[in-house]
Protein backbone atom coordinates (compact mmCIF):
# COMPACT_ATOMS: atom_id res chain seq x y z
CA UNK A 1 0.00 0.00 0.00
CA UNK A 2 2.04 3.26 -1.43
CA UNK A 3 1.65 6.27 0.88
CA UNK A 4 0.79 9.75 -0.32
CA UNK A 5 2.05 12.57 -0.53
CA UNK A 6 1.97 15.18 2.60
CA UNK A 7 -0.83 17.09 2.30
CA UNK A 8 -0.45 21.35 2.47
CA UNK A 9 -3.51 21.29 4.37
CA UNK A 10 -4.97 18.62 7.45
CA UNK A 11 -7.20 15.76 6.07
CA UNK A 12 -10.74 16.59 6.65
CA UNK A 13 -11.39 12.91 7.55
CA UNK A 14 -9.32 13.53 11.32
CA UNK A 15 -10.90 12.27 14.06
CA UNK A 16 -9.53 14.97 17.05
CA UNK A 17 -11.51 17.00 19.36
CA UNK A 18 -11.27 20.75 19.70
CA UNK A 19 -9.63 20.70 22.87
CA UNK A 20 -7.40 18.67 24.64
CA UNK A 21 -6.16 18.58 28.02
CA UNK A 22 -3.10 16.70 29.26
CA UNK A 23 -4.43 14.75 31.79
CA UNK A 24 -3.74 11.20 31.22
CA UNK A 25 -7.18 9.62 29.63
CA UNK A 26 -7.75 5.71 28.64
CA UNK A 27 -10.13 4.21 26.58
CA UNK A 28 -10.65 0.69 27.23
CA UNK A 29 -11.76 -1.17 24.91
CA UNK A 30 -11.36 -4.75 24.07
CA UNK A 31 -10.59 -6.67 20.80
CA UNK A 32 -10.92 -10.31 21.44
CA UNK A 33 -13.52 -11.57 24.92
CA UNK A 34 -16.12 -14.39 25.21
CA UNK A 35 -20.17 -14.58 23.89
CA UNK A 36 -22.18 -17.68 23.46
CA UNK A 37 -25.51 -16.61 22.01
CA UNK A 38 -27.44 -17.56 19.13
CA UNK A 39 -27.84 -15.21 16.18
CA UNK A 40 -31.65 -14.52 17.36
CA UNK A 41 -30.87 -13.40 20.87
CA UNK A 42 -27.86 -11.07 19.07
CA UNK A 43 -30.39 -9.66 16.38
CA UNK A 44 -33.49 -9.31 18.14
CA UNK A 45 -31.94 -7.67 21.31
CA UNK A 46 -29.54 -5.17 20.05
CA UNK A 47 -31.32 -2.42 19.31
CA UNK A 48 -29.07 -0.08 16.67
CA UNK A 49 -27.79 3.42 18.05
CA UNK A 50 -28.83 5.91 15.35
CA UNK A 51 -25.60 6.41 14.45
CA UNK A 52 -24.80 2.88 13.82
CA UNK A 53 -24.10 1.54 9.67
CA UNK A 54 -25.22 -1.62 9.55
CA UNK A 55 -23.42 -2.73 6.19
CA UNK A 56 -23.05 -6.67 4.68
CA UNK A 57 -19.78 -7.25 3.18
CA UNK A 58 -17.89 -9.58 1.01
CA UNK A 59 -14.52 -11.28 2.39
CA UNK A 60 -12.64 -10.47 -0.49
CA UNK A 61 -9.51 -11.41 0.78
CA UNK A 62 -7.21 -13.20 3.31
CA UNK A 63 -3.56 -13.34 4.05
CA UNK A 64 -1.25 -14.90 7.22
CA UNK A 65 0.42 -11.53 8.74
CA UNK A 66 2.77 -13.56 11.33
CA UNK A 67 5.22 -16.03 10.71
CA UNK A 68 3.49 -18.41 13.09
CA UNK A 69 0.12 -17.85 11.40
CA UNK A 70 -1.96 -16.70 14.05
CA UNK A 71 -2.64 -13.98 12.66
CA UNK A 72 -5.07 -13.30 9.57
CA UNK A 73 -6.14 -10.04 8.18
CA UNK A 74 -9.61 -10.20 6.13
CA UNK A 75 -10.19 -7.19 3.51
CA UNK A 76 -14.25 -6.71 3.72
CA UNK A 77 -15.75 -4.62 0.48
CA UNK A 78 -19.82 -4.33 -0.37
CA UNK A 79 -20.93 -6.67 -3.06
CA UNK A 80 -21.09 -4.05 -5.06
CA UNK A 81 -18.11 -2.45 -4.43
CA UNK A 82 -19.34 0.94 -3.17
CA UNK A 83 -18.33 3.14 -1.27
CA UNK A 84 -18.42 2.53 2.50
CA UNK A 85 -18.59 4.65 5.66
CA UNK A 86 -15.82 6.95 6.40
CA UNK A 87 -13.39 6.18 9.43
CA UNK A 88 -10.71 7.65 10.92
CA UNK A 89 -7.70 6.10 12.89
CA UNK A 90 -8.89 4.34 15.99
CA UNK A 91 -12.06 3.24 14.59
CA UNK A 92 -13.30 -0.25 15.09
CA UNK A 93 -16.49 -2.70 13.22
CA UNK A 94 -18.49 -5.04 15.72
CA UNK A 95 -18.93 -8.32 13.31
CA UNK A 96 -21.92 -9.78 13.50
CA UNK A 97 -20.25 -13.49 12.60
CA UNK A 98 -22.39 -16.35 11.15
CA UNK A 99 -22.86 -17.96 14.74
CA UNK A 100 -24.32 -14.82 16.06
CA UNK A 101 -21.03 -13.78 18.33
CA UNK A 102 -20.99 -10.50 18.28
CA UNK A 103 -17.16 -9.32 18.22
CA UNK A 104 -14.74 -5.50 17.90
CA UNK A 105 -11.83 -5.61 15.76
CA UNK A 106 -10.22 -2.44 14.78
CA UNK A 107 -9.98 -1.07 11.81
CA UNK A 108 -5.97 -1.69 10.21
CA UNK A 109 -6.02 -0.38 6.71
CA UNK A 110 -6.29 3.13 5.06
CA UNK A 111 -9.06 5.63 5.64
CA UNK A 112 -8.20 6.85 2.72
CA UNK A 113 -9.16 3.68 0.49
CA UNK A 114 -12.97 4.29 0.92
CA UNK A 115 -14.29 0.63 -0.55
CA UNK A 116 -12.33 -1.16 1.45
CA UNK A 117 -12.32 -1.83 5.23
CA UNK A 118 -9.69 -4.14 6.38
CA UNK A 119 -9.15 -6.30 10.17
CA UNK A 120 -6.99 -8.50 11.63
CA UNK A 121 -7.57 -10.59 14.25
CA UNK A 122 -5.43 -13.15 16.14
CA UNK A 123 -6.40 -16.85 16.49
CA UNK A 124 -6.82 -17.48 20.63
CA UNK A 125 -7.22 -20.97 20.76
CA UNK A 126 -8.64 -21.01 24.38
CA UNK A 127 -10.95 -18.43 23.90
CA UNK A 128 -14.52 -17.69 24.03
CA UNK A 129 -14.63 -18.62 19.84
CA UNK A 130 -15.00 -15.66 17.51
CA UNK A 131 -11.22 -15.75 16.90
CA UNK A 132 -11.49 -19.40 15.73
CA UNK A 133 -14.54 -18.63 13.72
CA UNK A 134 -12.97 -16.03 11.87
CA UNK A 135 -10.06 -17.78 11.25
CA UNK A 136 -11.81 -21.38 10.37
CA UNK A 137 -15.01 -19.61 8.44
CA UNK A 138 -14.73 -16.44 7.37
CA UNK A 139 -13.16 -17.67 3.80
CA UNK A 140 -13.04 -15.25 0.64
CA UNK A 141 -16.51 -14.70 -0.54
CA UNK A 142 -18.14 -14.89 3.02
CA UNK A 143 -20.75 -12.30 3.63
CA UNK A 144 -21.41 -10.96 7.49
CA UNK A 145 -23.10 -8.41 8.52
CA UNK A 146 -21.12 -5.37 9.96
CA UNK A 147 -22.30 -2.32 12.48
CA UNK A 148 -19.84 0.55 12.75
CA UNK A 149 -17.64 1.99 12.36
CA UNK A 150 -17.56 3.25 15.45
CA UNK A 151 -14.49 5.49 17.30
CA UNK A 152 -13.61 5.07 20.91
CA UNK A 153 -9.41 5.41 20.36
CA UNK A 154 -9.94 8.82 18.94
CA UNK A 155 -6.41 10.13 17.14
CA UNK A 156 -6.44 13.92 17.81
CA UNK A 157 -3.22 15.04 15.58
CA UNK A 158 -0.58 17.49 17.32
CA UNK A 159 -1.98 21.26 16.76
CA UNK A 160 -5.12 20.27 15.80
CA UNK A 161 -7.06 18.71 18.77
CA UNK A 162 -3.86 18.21 20.86
CA UNK A 163 -1.36 20.66 22.37
CA UNK A 164 1.34 18.12 22.21
CA UNK A 165 4.28 18.66 19.94
CA UNK A 166 5.30 15.34 19.07
CA UNK A 167 3.76 11.89 19.13
CA UNK A 168 5.06 8.50 20.34
CA UNK A 169 3.49 5.49 19.79
CA UNK A 170 3.80 1.58 21.86
CA UNK A 171 2.17 -1.38 20.09
CA UNK A 172 2.90 -4.83 21.82
CA UNK A 173 1.48 -7.76 19.41
CA UNK A 174 -1.72 -7.67 18.21
CA UNK A 175 -2.21 -4.43 19.49
CA UNK A 176 -0.72 -2.87 16.58
CA UNK A 177 -3.93 -2.62 14.55
CA UNK A 178 -5.34 0.70 16.11
CA UNK A 179 -1.99 1.76 16.05
CA UNK A 180 -0.78 1.39 12.36
CA UNK A 181 -3.36 3.83 10.57
CA UNK A 182 -2.48 6.33 13.39
CA UNK A 183 1.26 5.69 12.14
CA UNK A 184 0.35 5.89 8.56
CA UNK A 185 -1.36 9.39 9.20
CA UNK A 186 1.52 10.85 11.16
CA UNK A 187 4.31 9.90 8.39
CA UNK A 188 1.34 11.28 5.31
CA UNK A 189 1.31 14.83 7.57
CA UNK A 190 4.56 14.69 7.70
CA UNK A 191 4.81 15.17 11.88
CA UNK A 192 7.73 14.46 14.48
CA UNK A 193 6.88 10.73 15.71
CA UNK A 194 8.64 7.64 17.03
CA UNK A 195 7.42 4.11 17.99
CA UNK A 196 8.67 1.33 19.68
CA UNK A 197 6.66 -2.15 18.37
CA UNK A 198 7.31 -5.77 21.17
CA UNK A 199 5.91 -9.08 21.27
CA UNK A 200 6.85 -12.33 21.96
CA UNK A 201 9.63 -12.81 19.13
CA UNK A 202 9.84 -12.29 15.71
CA UNK A 203 7.56 -14.73 14.22
CA UNK A 204 4.30 -13.75 16.05
CA UNK A 205 4.30 -9.70 14.94
CA UNK A 206 1.81 -9.06 12.98
CA UNK A 207 2.51 -6.97 10.09
CA UNK A 208 5.88 -6.99 10.57
CA UNK A 209 7.75 -6.08 7.61
CA UNK A 210 4.77 -2.94 6.95
CA UNK A 211 6.13 -1.67 10.20
CA UNK A 212 9.77 -1.98 9.41
CA UNK A 213 9.31 -0.21 6.55
CA UNK A 214 8.68 3.35 8.01
CA UNK A 215 12.48 3.44 9.38
CA UNK A 216 14.49 3.98 11.85
CA UNK A 217 11.70 5.89 13.92
CA UNK A 218 10.33 2.47 14.79
CA UNK A 219 12.09 0.32 17.38
CA UNK A 220 11.01 -3.43 17.32
CA UNK A 221 12.30 -5.38 20.52
CA UNK A 222 10.90 -9.16 20.98
CA UNK A 223 10.68 -10.52 25.16
CA UNK A 224 13.19 -13.66 23.20
CA UNK A 225 15.74 -10.92 22.42
CA UNK A 226 15.56 -8.22 24.79
CA UNK A 227 13.32 -9.71 28.11
CA UNK A 228 10.25 -8.38 29.11
CA UNK A 229 10.14 -4.45 28.54
CA UNK A 230 9.67 -1.78 31.03
CA UNK A 231 8.10 1.42 30.87
CA UNK A 232 11.78 2.78 30.13
CA UNK A 233 12.23 0.53 27.44
CA UNK A 234 8.46 1.56 25.59
CA UNK A 235 9.04 5.08 26.35
CA UNK A 236 12.46 5.99 25.02
CA UNK A 237 12.75 9.95 24.47
CA UNK A 238 9.47 10.79 25.47
CA UNK A 239 9.56 14.22 27.28
CA UNK A 240 6.98 17.19 27.74
CA UNK A 241 4.65 17.96 24.98
CA UNK A 242 4.73 14.72 23.77
CA UNK A 243 1.40 12.27 22.92
CA UNK A 244 1.33 8.67 23.76
CA UNK A 245 -0.39 6.24 22.18
CA UNK A 246 -0.34 2.34 23.10
CA UNK A 247 -2.23 -0.69 22.80
CA UNK A 248 -1.35 -3.77 24.32
CA UNK A 249 -1.52 -6.08 26.76
CA UNK A 250 -2.58 -5.02 30.22
CA UNK A 251 0.86 -5.15 32.71
CA UNK A 252 2.41 -3.29 29.29
CA UNK A 253 -0.17 -0.70 29.66
CA UNK A 254 -0.14 -0.68 34.01
CA UNK A 255 3.55 0.16 33.44
CA UNK A 256 3.27 2.74 30.67
CA UNK A 257 0.32 4.41 32.07
CA UNK A 258 2.45 4.09 35.86
CA UNK A 259 5.57 6.01 34.27
CA UNK A 260 3.04 8.73 32.34
CA UNK A 261 1.56 9.90 35.76
CA UNK A 262 5.40 10.88 36.80
CA UNK A 263 5.93 12.66 33.26
CA UNK A 264 4.15 16.60 33.79
CA UNK A 265 2.96 17.26 30.41
CA UNK A 266 2.81 14.18 28.41
CA UNK A 267 -0.76 12.85 27.06
CA UNK A 268 -1.60 9.19 27.21
CA UNK A 269 -4.36 7.42 25.13
CA UNK A 270 -4.56 3.71 25.17
CA UNK A 271 -6.81 0.93 24.40
CA UNK A 272 -5.99 -2.91 26.05
CA UNK A 273 -7.81 -6.20 25.00
CA UNK A 274 -9.63 -7.16 28.36
CA UNK A 275 -11.15 -6.43 31.11
CA UNK A 276 -10.54 -3.70 33.58
CA UNK A 277 -9.62 -4.65 37.18
CA UNK A 278 -13.04 -4.06 39.58
CA UNK A 279 -11.39 -1.05 41.69
CA UNK A 280 -12.96 -0.94 45.56
CA UNK A 281 -15.72 -3.59 44.94
CA UNK A 282 -18.24 -4.80 47.71
CA UNK A 283 -20.20 -7.87 47.45
CA UNK A 284 -23.80 -7.34 46.67
CA UNK A 285 -26.69 -9.52 45.29
CA UNK A 286 -28.71 -9.72 41.73
CA UNK A 287 -32.43 -11.13 41.95
CA UNK A 288 -34.07 -12.25 38.37
CA UNK A 289 -37.32 -10.61 38.37
CA UNK A 290 -39.09 -13.44 36.51
CA UNK A 291 -37.95 -16.11 38.97
CA UNK A 292 -37.06 -14.59 42.13
CA UNK A 293 -33.68 -16.17 42.06
CA UNK A 294 -31.28 -14.30 43.96
CA UNK A 295 -27.34 -14.99 42.98
CA UNK A 296 -24.20 -13.44 45.15
CA UNK A 297 -21.56 -11.36 43.69
CA UNK A 298 -18.46 -11.19 45.09
CA UNK A 299 -16.22 -8.01 45.62
CA UNK A 300 -13.80 -9.05 42.84
CA UNK A 301 -16.63 -10.69 40.58
CA UNK A 302 -18.27 -8.78 38.02
CA UNK A 303 -22.10 -8.56 37.89
CA UNK A 304 -22.03 -10.23 34.52
CA UNK A 305 -20.16 -13.46 35.46
CA UNK A 306 -22.97 -13.64 38.35
CA UNK A 307 -25.28 -13.81 35.71
CA UNK A 308 -23.40 -15.64 33.05
CA UNK A 309 -22.83 -18.54 35.89
CA UNK A 310 -27.24 -19.02 36.05
CA UNK A 311 -28.02 -17.99 32.11
CA UNK A 312 -25.24 -18.46 29.81
CA UNK A 313 -27.01 -17.31 27.22
CA UNK A 314 -26.95 -13.85 28.31
CA UNK A 315 -25.47 -11.76 25.36
CA UNK A 316 -22.43 -9.80 26.04
CA UNK A 317 -19.19 -8.85 24.27
CA UNK A 318 -16.56 -5.92 25.26
CA UNK A 319 -16.72 -6.72 29.16
CA UNK A 320 -15.87 -3.29 29.28
CA UNK A 321 -18.50 -1.10 29.61
CA UNK A 322 -18.81 0.13 25.88
CA UNK A 323 -20.75 -1.97 23.20
CA UNK A 324 -23.76 -2.13 25.05
CA UNK A 325 -24.70 -5.64 24.47
CA UNK A 326 -25.08 -6.68 28.09
CA UNK A 327 -27.52 -3.73 28.91
CA UNK A 328 -30.56 -4.89 31.07
CA UNK A 329 -32.55 -2.78 32.93
CA UNK A 330 -32.49 -2.49 37.12
CA UNK A 331 -36.31 -2.47 38.72
CA UNK A 332 -34.83 -1.93 42.37
CA UNK A 333 -31.61 -1.11 44.12
CA UNK A 334 -29.19 1.25 43.55
CA UNK A 335 -26.61 0.29 40.81
CA UNK A 336 -22.83 1.84 40.73
CA UNK A 337 -22.47 3.15 37.26
CA UNK A 338 -19.08 2.30 35.94
CA UNK A 339 -18.94 3.08 32.36
CA UNK A 340 -19.26 6.41 30.36
CA UNK A 341 -21.67 5.38 27.53
CA UNK A 342 -25.35 5.43 28.90
CA UNK A 343 -26.94 8.80 29.05
CA UNK A 344 -28.56 10.22 32.15
CA UNK A 345 -31.57 9.60 30.54
CA UNK A 346 -30.82 6.05 30.37
CA UNK A 347 -30.01 5.39 33.43
CA UNK A 348 -32.91 7.20 35.15
CA UNK A 349 -34.71 4.83 32.98
CA UNK A 350 -32.76 1.79 34.66
CA UNK A 351 -30.21 1.04 31.93
CA UNK A 352 -26.88 -0.77 33.65
CA UNK A 353 -24.54 -2.36 31.81
CA UNK A 354 -23.51 -5.59 33.89
CA UNK A 355 -20.51 -5.96 32.63
CA UNK A 356 -18.62 -3.04 34.43
CA UNK A 357 -21.40 -1.11 36.62
CA UNK A 358 -22.74 -3.00 40.06
CA UNK A 359 -24.08 -2.12 43.43
CA UNK A 360 -22.10 -0.53 46.53
CA UNK A 361 -23.53 -3.59 48.67
CA UNK A 362 -27.67 -4.63 48.86
CA UNK A 363 -29.50 -5.96 45.87
CA UNK A 364 -30.39 -5.09 42.39
CA UNK A 365 -33.67 -6.58 40.76
CA UNK A 366 -32.64 -7.05 37.35
CA UNK A 367 -35.55 -7.47 34.54
CA UNK A 368 -34.17 -11.15 33.64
Amino acid sequence: MTLRPVPEQLPADLFGKPTQDRAIKFVDVVASTRMRWTAIVNRKDLAPRADDHRLALVVTERRIEAHDQDVVSLLLRAPDRRELPPWRPGAHLDLELPSGRLRQYSLCGDPADSRTYRIAVRRIPDGGGGSNEVHDELTVGTTLVVRGPRNAFPFAVPGHGSPAARLHFVAGGIGITPILPMVRLAVRLGLDWSMVYTGRSRDTIPFLDEIESFGARVTVRTDDEHGLPDASALLPGVTTDTAVYCCGPVPMIGSIAAAVREMPGVELHSERFSPPPIVNGKAFEIEFAATGEVVEVPADKSALDAVLERRPDRPYSCRQGFCRTCKVRVLAGEPDHRETVLTPAEHDAGAMLICVSRCDGGRLVLDL
